[in-house]
């Protein structure tokens, strides 16, 4: 099964930035359309970003402009930078392809708290 850990969150001031990390143990990584996801207690996940395997973008309305999500194949990895913050991007973030499968796995999340 492919493992996904997800890295890079923290508590921030509203404004400020962070990168995400999404590490995967997937040999079909490169082939692979990825996309970020977020979740608040209580309310459904959330799909934010989405790369395909060519590393063609597309976001949410609510982080257009402020998330800007970009891969390495050579390394597997996933990233989503996060400028000028908002407290209702409070969140735990995973990475997971995209389209999700039948039973996703799930990686432990990142958390990510922005303070006003």
């Amino acid at each position: 099964q492919v493992q996904l850990v997800e890295s890079g969150g923290g508590l921030v001031q509203a404004g400020e930035s962070l990168r995400l990390s999404c590490a995967s143990s997937g040999s079909t990584f490169s082939r692979n359309a990825f996309g970020w996801y977020r979740q608040v207690p209580g309310k459904q996940r959330e799909l934010v970003a989405v790369i395909s395997s060519a590393g063609s973008a597309n976001y949410t309305d609510s982080v257009k402009g402020r998330f800007f999500v970009s891969r390495d194949n050579t390394k597997n990895t996933l990233y989503l930078k996060m400028n000028n913050l908002k407290p209702e991007d409070t969140a735990v973030y995973y990475c997971n392809p995209y389209p999700l499968g039948p039973l996703p796995y799930w990686g432990q999340g990142t958390q990510v708290t922005v303070s006003s």
